[in-house]
């Protein structure tokens, strides 16, 4: 997702709807870079093009726009807006469960696609900066847990306080250039072979 021209592609297998579609995407200043007829044919050229948003409708044949948002989710893709003439709640909770970003109700105008697609992306970027401080959360953790793991190991077969064991991997990690953890997990190999 850069600066510029946001890329959008869009997915209903009503061709008249798709280019109206379109022409309010590009009037708003979007660019569309791919048109789909149904889900199989959206999710392959999201895979392709990598859009900044997708906007899907749901009814579509094959795979539904549903089961297609899920794919751009779960394969961290583009963010997708539903566009849909359909409004019950099982498939608004399929939307919530698929990660959907945002549901119009159609007959739209053009002034509701601005705000849902801008919104959509910028609670995509969100997402992937959450999930990102969240992974290098959990990395941290599991480094603590084989340091910690790694100095009881050399306080019990070096009789070492744990501050001078803590010391010992952080010599070795200078010494050697690498990672405490990589020092770490080295000691617990040693330790269980």
């Amino acid at each position: 997702m850069g600066n510029g021209t946001l890329r959008v592609l869009i997915a209903d297998d009503e061709p008249i709807i798709r280019l109206d579609l379109k022409n309010m995407l590009e009037s708003l200043g979007y660019e569309v870079v791919a048109e789909a007829g149904d889900g199989v044919s959206a999710v392959e050229a999201a895979r392709t093009l990598k859009p900044d948003v997708a906007i899907l409708d749901i009814k579509m044949p094959g795979m539904d726009g549903i089961d297609a948002a899920n794919v751009l989710n779960s394969e961290k893709i583009a963010p997708v807006v539903l566009l849909t003439a359909f409004s019950d709640m099982d498939l608004i909770n399929r939307a919530k469960e698929a990660g959907v970003f945002a549901y119009l109700v159609k007959p739209f105008r053009e002034s509701d696609l601005r705000p849902a697609i801008e919104i959509a992306i910028s609670r995509y970027k969100e997402f992937l900066a959450l999930e990102e401080e969240v992974n290098e959360l959990e990395d941290k953790l599991e480094t603590r847990k084989l340091i910690e793991r790694a100095k009881g190991i050399l306080m019990d077969q070096y009789g070492l306080k744990e501050q001078e064991a803590f010391r010992r991997i952080q010599v070795q990690s200078m010494n050697t250039r690498k990672s405490m953890k990589e020092i770490a997990e080295a000691i617990i190999i040693a330790h269980s072979v």
